[in-house]
């Protein structure tokens, strides 16, 4: 099975993960795992941070000549803005600067929260971790889960389908909405709806606000029967909406057609079963299911949407209530931005990817990567012919 830990403050040195339970002999290059980084620093509606760091990951162990050696992978990204945070954030003994020390929580944050249930006098110590830039170090995890995931013909995608209110037109191809999306400023299929979208965030801005959407990950080409009724906590999709809620800021998950199925009678939701004889295989015409029935994968591929609730920080603040004082107060702007549902995708990507990969070494599992192809394989030719 995989597993990770990850580490580091927002304004720390690194970002730091430990995954274990990569096969060995998978083919890893940085570059690709950049990739997905730099496309989690894009989209209209960035703040300041974007401008500052230039995420990059490093290997620091289990990777030999581009090669997974079946050890755990150690992942670090260096955080650049550290140098204008080194005294504050400094891991050595000593006083925080008083005029450093942070007391006053911003609503829609952890801040209240964290520090309460830690303990916490100074609430940098809860916004360093409960911050979104850890997001780049699972991005990194998730870029190592999309390689592996490649070996087996699967892609893991993602656009925007909304913004402020704004919704994109379906397109019926993930793959041909994914590659419109890329050319996005807001990773929208639908440029249309994608200039609509930016007038949004234009307006929030003018404003003081912040804007939040959702966005579509699709899993393609999954094999038939990852996850499992068996148990509750085994069933794919209960794992999949975990992961999408374990990002920053998420408030929903549905997956195929969502809550719009409480709105239709059974005979408009579930999927019709065809056998096409030519290709040996049961299929679906339509996917309301998403890819998934019953907690497990059924060939078709897998629909995930996730809606983003606005930013919490604000340049028209929220009143709240300093921890110390307890004296009302405009909340401070710890550098915002004004929308990040375009960069949200890519992490939900990460994570998605994640845990499919995970399914995968739980029904294929094995010590390398052709080890778990020879299962793969195996089990393919069972299902064609079943």
């Amino acid at each position: 099975m995989l597993r990770y830990l990850n580490g580091g403050e927002s304004h720390g040195k690194y970002l730091l993960a430990v995954l274990e339970g990569v096969p060995a002999g998978l083919p890893l290059r940085v570059d690709h795992v950049n990739q997905d980084l730099a496309r989690r620093q894009k989209g209209y509606g960035r703040g300041g941070r974007m401008r500052v760091e230039e995420d990059r990951v490093e290997f620091a162990c289990g990777v030999r000549k581009g090669i997974t050696l079946g050890n755990p992978v150690g992942l670090m990204i260096a955080n650049k803005d550290w140098e204008n945070w080194r005294d504050v954030m400094a891991v050595e003994p000593g006083p925080v600067p008083p005029e450093k020390v942070v007391t006053r929580p911003r609503p829609g944050h952890a801040d209240l929260v964290g520090a309460i249930k830690y303990g916490h006098r100074d609430i940098r110590n809860v916004l360093e971790k409960a911050s979104a830039r850890e997001t780049a170090i699972r991005v990194a995890v998730g870029g190592v889960a999309k390689e592996l995931l490649a070996q087996f013909g699967m892609r893991v995608i993602s656009y925007t389908t909304e913004i402020g209110g704004v919704v994109a037109k379906r397109c019926d191809d993930p793959l041909e909405a994914y590659e419109r999306a890329e050319t996005s400023d807001v990773r929208s299929p639908d440029p249309e709806a994608g200039a609509r979208m930016i007038e949004q965030i234009r307006l929030a801005k003018h404003k003081g606000d912040t804007l939040g959407g959702v966005f579509e990950v699709v899993v393609t080409n999954p094999p038939i029967g990852l996850g499992s009724y068996a148990q509750w906590d085994r069933r794919l999709g209960a794992r999949l909406a975990m992961a999408a809620m374990s990002i920053q800021a998420m408030k929903g998950v549905e997956i195929g057609m969502g809550f719009e199925a409480a709105r239709r009678f059974g005979s408009e939701v579930h999927d019709d079963i065809y056998y096409e004889s030519d290709g040996h295989r049961f299929i679906r015409k339509t996917n309301n299911a998403g890819g998934l029935e019953g907690g497990i994968t059924n060939g078709e591929p897998v629909v995930l949407r996730v809606a983003m609730k606005p930013i919490s920080t604000l340049y028209s603040p929220k009143k709240s209530v300093d921890i110390q004082t307890k004296e009302p107060f405009d909340a401070t702007v710890e550098r915002s931005d004004i929308c990040t549902v375009p960069a949200a995708g890519v992490v939900g990507e990460a994570v998605i990817a994640f845990e499919m990969a995970n399914a995968m070494i739980e029904k294929f599992g094995g010590d390398s990567v052709e080890e778990m192809k020879r299962n793969f394989n195996a089990y393919q030719a069972y299902v064609k012919a079943f």
